[in-house]
């Protein structure tokens, strides 16, 4: 089935990379200045600056019962490098500040609110990832729970617990002993030169893979973390220019500098993280790059063209035993964007006409035997909006005419679907 025209892929224009490239270039910087990224970056900050003490406080707390919590002010040191001497004097004063909070002290609710605190920048992180693929719903708070809370608790362990391993490791005389044989002794010298990349690059494929509530293919959360740690590694050598030619910002703002400078430097993180997500959603749904606008729109005729078509589909393969249609299925058949798929599927699962067969592939199956399903049913599910529901005062939009040609209008596709059912359709 042929793709429709405007949103149409031109395939020769996919096969030239830099073609490809200026494209995605082009929609990330309207992303970024009509989309809202920047703004998200923005609340970001605000929220990471209210987490950062918590956060460090249950990771410190965790990592010191394992023994492992000295790694924590390297990996700060990392983090904040861009900065300079200030960014030392940032980790120290956090450092100190985290050794003298007291978990044990503070209470069931204490505790609680620390982790309150916690959880509450993950949800705001997983909204904006959630926002940049389109994902309508949130986690569940149980899901949100949980798998917040093996981040939290497991993933520093495992990270530090591998950093020190590694350390360890290397200090021994069986791998000194390698590493003074070549090509060992060079590859490991590349290996540290390298690793910095690889684990800023881990980082965020990770969080492109596990925070959005949605389905993310490995491969496009891997493209968008290449292309984020790489870039703010970048970034972060541009933003240690800076700092160094900034000398003038700590005359006129004082000892409010460092401050200033490091709420910058966590805009430029956290806009740079969410640029990642952006490519790794344009890698996975290409169709998106050739949008004229980010939220699809759907003219009311085509709306209801494509209800039929979705509902024929799904019939059909069930009558016939195959596979269950997905969305990213039908949208690949379709040659449609994903959005306009699930706006179909919402309108039909309202109307209890389908349902998921597996949770996990999405695979969708009509709720109903098929000579069940009236076509009347159909239309209906797909000209009534769910803003009718909404509190509008009726006599207010009737006028004589009008109802009467709308009950004419009704009347009519009342009388050209009478007696027609989904199998009927299908086996037509």
């Amino acid at each position: 089935m042929k793709s429709w025209p405007w949103v149409s892929i031109d395939q020769s224009s996919l096969r030239n990379r830099f073609a490809y490239v200026k494209a995605l270039i082009k929609r990330l910087i309207r992303d970024i200045q009509e989309g809202g990224l920047d703004y998200r970056a923005m609340s970001l900050v605000y929220t990471t600056l209210l987490s950062l003490a918590p956060l460090l406080a249950v990771s410190f707390s965790v990592l010191k019962a394992f023994g492992v919590h000295n790694q924590m002010e390297p990996l700060l040191l990392e983090l904040v490098a861009p900065l300079g001497q200030q960014g030392t004097e940032i980790v120290n004063r956090i450092i100190g500040f985290v050794s003298n909070i007291r978990v044990g002290v503070l209470g069931f609710i204490g505790f609680a609110m620390l982790f309150y605190i916690v959880l509450s920048l993950l949800q705001k992180i997983e909204e904006s990832f959630n926002y940049v693929w389109r994902a309508k719903k949130s986690r569940s708070f149980q899901r949100r729970f949980s798998d917040y809370l093996s981040v939290l608790l497991v993933g520093p362990v495992l990270v530090f617990s591998a950093l020190g391993l590694m350390a360890s490791m290397a200090s021994t005389e069986v791998v000194q002993m390698i590493i003074s044989q070549e090509p060992f002794g060079t590859l490991y010298y590349l290996l540290g030169l390298f690793l910095p990349y690889l684990l800023i690059i881990g980082a965020f494929t990770f969080a492109y893979r596990f925070l959005p509530n949605t389905h993310v293919n490995f491969r496009s959360a891997l493209v968008g973390g290449i292309v984020a740690g790489l870039g703010w590694r970048a970034a972060g050598w541009l933003f240690a220019e800076f700092v160094v030619n900034s000398a003038h910002y700590a005359a006129i703002y004082s000892s409010f500098a460092i401050l200033i400078v490091f709420m910058i430097w966590i805009y430029v993180s956290w806009l740079i993280l969410l640029v990642g997500a952006q490519v790794s959603y344009y890698h996975q749904h290409p169709r998106y790059l050739y949008l004229p606008e980010r939220d699809v729109k759907l003219s009311y005729q085509l709306f209801e063209r494509l209800g039929f078509l979705v509902m024929y589909l799904i019939a059909e393969h069930f009558h016939q035993g195959k596979k269950p249609w997905t969305t990213d299925a039908l949208s690949q058949h379709l040659g449609l964007p994903d959005l306009m798929i699930e706006k179909i599927l919402d309108a039909l699962k309202e109307r209890n006409l389908i349902l998921v067969a597996v949770e996990g592939d999405q695979g969708f199956v009509p709720a109903r035997d098929l000579s069940a399903i009236t076509v009347s049913e159909i239309l209906e599910a797909i000209r009534t909006s769910p803003a009718e529901t909404s509190s509008i005062d009726k006599n207010t939009l009737s006028v004589p005419a009008v109802d009467h040609l709308l009950e004419r209008l009704h009347t009519c596709g009342a009388q050209a679907t009478e007696g027609l059912s989904l199998k009927d359709l299908v086996d037509a």
